[in-house]
């Protein structure tokens, strides 16, 4: 059952977007996905800790064939991008002339999935997809597309659905924001 609001250690959040909305954004994802990277074997990079949840109930609905590896680079701290990117977990798999998926919760700053394809490009891929969840075009301060964003929101911090604070709150199904 959905609670209206919640306490994270010091923060009071309001419900924002119920786990329904949040699962037809991931339909409509893994549909476009589907239709897109038919026959092209894609490897999907999903970036931990964050994307966990989005990356696990999009790829059920993943029907073609693909890889499945993870990464993790942070760019958080407390509720504020700290835009410095550093690389936690390297990439393992041989990458050079694969379709490359990325799978990221959020993108604000984009700051942390343009290092990201920076590494991708000197193992020489032959494309790179970005699946996001959550877009906040406000915020966003690098120069890449997107290809697949499941919504856009204001510039707000949120919660919950693998979305945390200070490590609290990613178990939550729904995501919530923050109340000033």
């Amino acid at each position: 059952m959905m609670q209206e609001s919640i306490k994270i250690l010091d923060k009071e959040f309001s419900v924002f977007i119920n786990s329904t909305e949040i699962d037809k954004s991931v339909q409509r994802i893994a549909d476009k996905i589907n239709a897109e990277m038919k026959g092209k074997n894609p490897l999907f990079l999903i970036v931990l800790n964050g994307a966990f949840m989005f990356a696990s109930d999009l790829l059920k609905k993943i029907n073609i064939n693909c890889n499945i590896s993870f990464v993790k680079l942070s760019s958080y701290t407390g509720t504020r991008s700290s835009q410095v990117v550093s690389e936690l977990i390297g990439l393992n798999e041989v990458l050079k002339d694969r379709n490359i998926i990325i799978i990221e919760d959020i993108i604000d700053s984009g700051l942390t999935l343009q290092r990201m394809q920076e590494i991708l490009q000197e193992h020489q891929v032959a494309d790179v997809r970005i699946a996001a969840l959550i877009y906040k075009p406000a915020a966003f301060k690098a120069d890449y597309k997107i290809d697949y964003i499941g919504m856009e929101i204001p510039n707000d911090f949120i919660v919950g659905y693998g979305l945390d604070y200070d490590g609290y709150g990613r178990n939550l199904p729904d995501i919530y924001k923050i109340v000033e």
